[in-house]
Order: C-alpha cells, then structure tokens, then sequence
C-alpha cells in the first residue's frame, strides 16, 4: 500500500511544477504579447551623415600681392606681381653711367626704397644697407615692384622713369646736351653731349648726373 500511495502523488508533482514553470519562463499568451513593449522604439535612428565643411583658404603672405601699374606687361600674381613685402615708398632715383664711349653715355637709373634696414634685409640684401634696391637683380618681381613705385614714362608710356637732358626731352641727339630713350629698357637711356641728365618717376622724384 505504501508503494501505491506514492505512484499517484508522482504526476501530480510534476503537473505542479509544469503549471508554475509556465507561468515563470513559458510561453507568452497573445495579450501578454501584445503588453510588451516594441524593442526597435528603444533604438534611436542612426543621424543621416553631414559633409564635412571645407575650410576657405584666406590669403597667403606670398599669393597678397600689389598689381603692376599700366605699362608694364602682365601683374597681379607670381612673376608678373610685385608680391609680399610690399616695399616702402620710394626714396630716390640713383642715376649712373653704366658704360661710356666716344660720342655717348649709356645712363642707368634705379629706384631705391627707405630707410628701412628690415626690409633691405629681408628681401635679401645682408650688408646693414637701409636704402636700397625693390628687389635685388634677377628676381622674377623686380620689374614689377619697380613699376608700383616708379610709374611709366610719360614720352613712351613704358614702366621706368621719363628722361631728359637740360630739360628737354629725349628725342635723340641733337648737337647740344640731349638723350634717347633705350629701344628695350626704359631704365637705360643714351646720353649725348655735356649737361644735367634726369630720370624722373610719375610721383615728380627725380635722380639726375651732370656730364661733362
């Protein structure tokens, strides 16, 4: 009887741990379900990629330059501009005799800018000069810094200094003190005869030699 009595307490054992193990871990019923909340509405949207902002390029110390006056070919930029340093004011024409012969001199005139030793010695002139040169010979913006400074000549309309001898203007020999304007190079000039030769920039400065 005892073996009996144990038999039928086993299925209801059993039929009392699947009721409380399906109400713990089982299956859901339908409204259950329906209580649960949707697992994506936790999940925020992925931001929609932006473009990365480009940056706008502002000006360079070497591309803020001084566009070349009328007269000279090209300007604005590069070897055709007068680019940073801008130079200081021009201070006076230098006029020298670059070679001479029997009948006439060939005249050179070059503008030189200052005082100022800083600039001298940044565009590359290491010697404690403070009046010199716009740029040193052979640089590609020589020209063009020349003709911010300088102008263009008034007979020719070329970018350099108007020449003249004793006052009149260069139009070639003519028996007395008189010059001719250089055919290539509107810094040079041939001068003719004995008397005071000038280079004047488009400001009225003037650089001059006496010939005798």
């Amino acid at each position: 009887m005892g073996r009996s009595r144990v038999r039928q307490l086993v299925p209801a054992v059993v039929l009392s741990a699947a009721v409380a193990f399906g109400s713990c871990g089982g299956e859901k019923t339908a409204d259950e379900v329906q209580r649960l909340p949707n697992a994506s509405s936790y999940i925020p949207d992925a931001p929609a990629p932006q473009p990365t902002p480009k940056p706008t390029p502002g000006p360079t110390p070497d591309d803020a330059t001084i566009p070349a006056r009328p007269g000279h070919p090209g300007g604005g930029s590069g070897s055709d501009g007068c680019g940073a340093p801008a130079p200081p004011p021009l201070a006076r024409m230098n006029v020298n005799v670059q070679n001479q012969s029997a009948d006439r001199a060939l005249l050179d005139a070059t503008p030189l800018v200052g005082p100022d030793a800083s600039y001298c010695r940044q565009i590359g002139f290491t010697d404690g000069r403070s009046l010199c040169p716009v740029r040193p010979d052979g640089h590609p913006q020589r020209v063009a810094c020349e003709t911010v400074l300088v102008g263009v000549a008034t007979d020719t309309g070329r970018a350099g200094p108007t020449w003249s001898a004793d006052g009149k203007a260069c139009n070639g020999p003519d028996g007395g003190a008189s010059c001719l304007n250089h055919p290539d190079n509107q810094y040079l000039a041939f001068a003719f005869g004995s008397g005071v030769f000038r280079a004047c920039a488009a400001s009225g400065l003037c650089g001059e030699i006496t010939l005798h």
